[in-house]
C-alpha cells in the first residue's frame, strides 16, 4: 500500500481541484470534497499502474510538513 500527500484547494466552480506533490503532474478535480478524495484515490491508482506498466519507478513520500506563513506586503 502506497500512502500519499494530497492538497485539496477550493475552485472557483464549487468543486476542489487535487494535486500529489509526490506524483508530478497528478492533478484532478471533483465536485465535492467527498467526489475530489474519491477521484485522487483513483488518479494515484492509474498513476502507480502507468509506472508498473513502463517499468518506472514509483515514487516514494518524503517527510512532509506543511506551514502556515503571513507575509505583510
Amino acid at each position: 500500500m502506497y500512502e500519499y500527500t494530497a492538497f485539496f484547494e477550493a475552485n472557483e466552480h464549487g468543486g476542489y481541484t487535487v494535486v500529489v506533490p509526490a506524483l508530478p503532474g497528478l492533478v484532478t478535480e471533483g465536485k465535492s470534497l467527498e467526489h475530489a478524495r474519491r477521484m485522487a484515490k483513483d488518479a494515484v491508482r492509474c498513476y502507480i499502474e502507468g509506472l508498473r506498466k513502463a517499468k518506472e519507478r514509483i515514487p516514494l513520500e518524503g517527510e512532509t510538513a506543511q506551514l502556515r506563513l503571513a507575509v505583510r506586503a
